[in-house]
């Protein structure tokens, strides 16, 4: 009779038959304690209650085991076995084409499942920004123990500061999902090996049991945690299908660095629960503890990975008028996903006036007044921070002439935990007066910066050290490739295209 066995950090699985018994191990670790026998006995009946949600037809109950004095001493949760080779993870490594359509299927399925899935104040309280911020924090302190003994202390301080990083500024964000509905409870530990494709569908295995709130919390979260798994085992083109997919089959839209941010904490996750598990298989097997770190190294990389493509960035392109900011904020903007925000546009707009409408004035007079220009930036910072506070990457063009203003732009990205990229477009005076002149003869553009308030206005600007100049004077395509370099090589920009 085929007969085997499976074991994770909290459970043993034997396999005998067309049946599969998982028994809890009497384990304690800082999330879950199973060394009494009511409580492994709880978790098993809880386990099939939640996973039938996914897969009724495999979780079939649970069994005692009786001792020889006839006494119950343990549980058995009791699931009809399915096939290894239809694993997702199988199917995935050995290329399998049913893989591809399988991904549809469970992006459908998983959509469903969300929507149908319950929801509640309790629910939603476990996926607000401090909720999630705990959840990290919580897992990094596990993982501790392991740093420069078997991972890089110096990588997990690294994903420690950016997860706080793009946490601190972003409760709009969290709790604007709260509002959407999109917080319910999950599945909570999606892995393509619990995940079967059957002829008659995929069976999804094995939920997160052992504390709710680690199974409450976004629908994103959800996903994120196979999308993240999928790109582990190579697959992150299916990662990528999967997503769209889940986005198609519903009214849910998952912002990118929300998406990313999510990921990189399942990596996270993942990377923790394996070096336990090396723990535990020291103290047996050193060997196989020693492959379980590799197993948690690449893990650490994924989630700095992901953790640096969901860096929330502040860039600014500063410069007197005619350097050729307002092309390269346009030209970031359009190359890094980033809401552009023009603070000539903002100045009409707050004026009344239609921004390609021309509304000349003096320097420091009419619509161009010091009131009306402190006016104009502080509009500019604050629509910046709404969109950063919801995760989107802003790029600021404004001359940023005054140290005063730049000062400003710091606060606000030290508050809304983005990274601050500082650039100052250059050109020869002349050429940069020139430009002025034209433009504003030709009119159709919201500036109304002529040669002369070029001129004035590059005179009495701070000097600006902190800024990384971006000269102009060359092609636009090849002006805007020094400035996105630029910005990747400050803020390690780019990542995993999902």
């Amino acid at each position: 009779m085929d007969t085997s066995l499976v074991e994770t950090h909290v459970s043993v699985v034997f396999f005998l038959g067309d049946r599969a018994y998982k028994l809890k191990k009497p384990v304690r670790f800082d999330f879950v304690d199973l060394t009494g026998r009511a409580a492994r006995e709880e978790l098993c009946h809880r386990e099939v209650e939640l996973n039938r949600r996914l897969a009724p037809d495999v979780y079939e109950g649970v069994a005692d085991i009786v001792g020889p004095d006839g006494e119950v001493c343990d549980h058995l949760v009791v699931m009809r076995r399915m096939p290894d080779d239809r694993r997702l993870s199988a199917l995935v490594e050995r290329g399998d084409p049913r893989a591809d359509p399988a991904i549809a299927d469970i992006a459908v399925m998983l959509a469903r499942f969300h929507a149908g899935a319950d929801r509640g104040p309790e629910i939603d309280r476990c996926a607000t920004r401090d909720a999630v911020a705990e959840l990290w924090h919580a897992n990094f302190e596990q993982l501790a123990p392991f740093g420069d003994q078997a991972l890089s202390r110096a990588d997990l301080e690294r994903a420690a500061l950016l997860a706080d990083a793009f946490l601190r500024g972003r409760s709009a964000l969290f709790d604007g999902r709260i509002a959407e509905g999109c917080i319910c409870d999950g599945h909570g530990d999606l892995l393509a090996d619990d995940i079967y494709v059957l002829d008659d569908g995929p069976r999804i295995l094995d939920c997160l049991e052992f504390d709710d709130r680690l199974r409450f919390g976004d629908v994103a979260a959800d996903l994120a945690f196979l999308a993240m798994d999928l790109e582990r085992l190579g697959a992150a083109s299916l990662a990528g299908r999967l997503v769209a997919g889940y986005e198609a089959a519903t009214t849910v839209t998952i912002p990118r660095p929300l998406l990313h941010h999510w990921i990189a904490y399942r990596a996270q996750v993942r990377m923790m629960v394996t070096c336990l598990r090396a723990a535990q298989d020291d103290s047996t097997d050193g060997g196989a503890g020693s492959e379980r770190i590799g197993q948690a190294e690449v893990l650490l990389e994924l989630c700095l990975r992901h953790l640096e493509a969901a860096e929330v960035r502040l860039v600014v392109v500063g410069g007197a008028p005619g350097t050729g900011k307002s092309t390269v904020a346009a030209g970031l903007g359009e190359r890094l996903g980033a809401s552009v925000i023009r603070s000539d546009v903002v100045r009409k707009e707050l004026c009344g006036i239609e921004p390609e409408r021309p509304a000349p004035a003096p320097l420091d007079a009419g619509i161009y007044s010091e009131a009306m220009t402190a006016r104009t930036y502080a509009e500019s910072l604050d629509r910046a921070r709404r969109h950063l506070e919801v995760g989107d990457s802003v790029v600021l063009d404004a001359s940023f002439g005054s140290a005063h203003q730049r000062e400003a732009v710091r606060q606000l990205a030290h508050h809304a935990g983005a990274r601050l990229v500082e650039l100052r477009c250059t050109v020869s005076a002349e050429v940069a007066e020139r430009r002025a002149q034209t433009r504003r003869m030709r009119g159709g553009d919201p500036s109304d910066a002529d040669a002369e308030v070029a001129r004035r206005l590059a005179q009495r600007a701070d000097p600006w050290p902190e800024s990384v100049e971006v000269p102009t004077a060359g092609s636009v395509v090849g002006t805007i490739d020094h400035a996105v370099a630029v910005v990747q090589g400050s803020a390690r920009v780019g990542g995993p295209e999902i």
